[in-house]
């Protein structure tokens, strides 16, 4: 079978995924209660998916202060912990592997989702973007710069969330250090405008990440812990690609190496990039050089061309987002070449299984 890579277990530092095929983390919306806790329907969503390879849950908040987007589980209390319980007991009874995201969007976010402060980022420019509240779509606002006490408190949040994840009983969590939320906005240049140590030098500005790591080297096993990163991201999000972005993210992903993470989740330019000098055109290709343990690659990828990237060697999995909102059993389908289901678009972050839970699988078409 021409193919049959992208469906060959793979180890992931001693955790054996069935297939090369990752679910990739996607914001879905569906904690609309109190305590933005991930319910049975969370749980059952995730089930109905873990035939992939690896699920990255959608990003979980690491604290109230993380917060960007309305109706979003959160992973530093008591209830979140068990409700989280509930979608790594489902995953796991099907035979899956999965791993929380953990959260913080810094300057995305609209101080009606901080009872009216502003939200924390590392400088205070305004990424200019729409953020989904609890009365819809609001323009975002300039935010407050943080201290050093806010960011070692921040450093901390991200250090509990880990530990909390695994008491949740994932098998392992993956910073979002991309997509121009907190850690992506310390380390670009027209976000971060610090003169501190975390501002100025490639070095200072993605020290926040190496700062979470080595709190996370002291409480879990870093074979468990992986990054994501994006490095060609350019105007969107408030983020540009400047003259040291590719030195800043040889750096960092050169320093991982030292970490024996359990794989780097990098991401194929979002937009046209082929103008700009300066951005990574080929992301998997350019790091596979630099950087040694397991990459997942991402960004609308197809069966045919994930085939082509593992087998290349450039990558060692390839993520899918889209595709499994609509086709909870997308790896059956990949198998058997079975036409896929397509997502509506109006149901992404609604309340509710419609568009959730509801997609029909080869069997329901039976």
């Amino acid at each position: 079978m021409e193919t049959a890579i992208i469906f060959e277990p793979y180890s992931l530092k001693g955790l054996v995924l069935n297939n090369r095929i990752a679910m990739a983390p996607m914001t879905r919306s569906r904690s609309a209660n109190t305590g933005n806790v991930a319910t049975e329907l969370t749980a059952l969503y995730y089930k109905q998916r873990a035939t992939a390879g690896l699920i990255i849950t959608e990003g979980t908040f690491v604290s109230k202060e993380a917060v960007g987007v309305v109706n979003v589980p959160g992973i530093y209390s008591e209830e979140q912990i068990k409700g989280w319980k509930l979608t790594t007991d489902a995953v796991h009874s099907e035979g899956g592997k999965i791993f929380a995201q953990l959260w913080h969007t810094g300057a995305y976010s609209h101080p009606d989702l901080h009872d009216g402060k502003k939200p924390l980022a590392p400088s205070g420019v305004n990424p200019e973007q729409q953020v989904f509240t609890a009365a819809g779509f609001k323009p975002s606002q300039a935010p407050q710069p943080m201290t050093i006490e806010d960011i070692k408190r921040t450093v901390n949040d991200f250090k509990q969330a880990a530990v909390n994840a695994f008491e949740a009983g994932f098998d392992g969590v993956e910073l979002h250090g991309a997509n121009g939320y907190l850690l992506q906005q310390f380390f670009s240049k027209n976000s971060n405008l610090r003169t501190d140590e975390y501002g100025g030098s490639v070095e200072n500005r993605a020290r926040i990440l190496f700062d979470i790591l080595d709190e996370l080297k002291e409480v879990v096993d870093m074979q468990r812990v992986a990054v994501r990163l994006n490095p060609s991201l350019n105007g969107i999000m408030g983020v540009l690609v400047d003259d040291e972005t590719k030195t800043l993210y040889d750096y960092v992903v050169n320093r991982l190496n030292d970490y024996g993470l359990a794989y780097i989740h990098l991401i194929e330019p979002f937009t046209d990039v082929s103008a700009i000098p300066d951005a990574i055109q080929e992301v998997a290709k350019h790091f596979r050089k630099i950087y040694k343990g397991t990459i997942i690659i991402n960004r609308a990828f197809t069966k045919e061309t994930a085939h082509k990237v593992l087998s290349d060697g450039d990558a060692n999995l390839v993520s899918f987002g889209v595709p499994f909102i609509a086709n909870p059993d997308l790896v059956a389908r990949f198998m058997t070449d079975a036409v896929l289901n397509q997502p509506d678009q109006t149901t992404f972050y609604t309340p509710g299984e419609k568009g959730y839970t509801d997609y029909p699988t080869l069997n329901d078409n039976k």
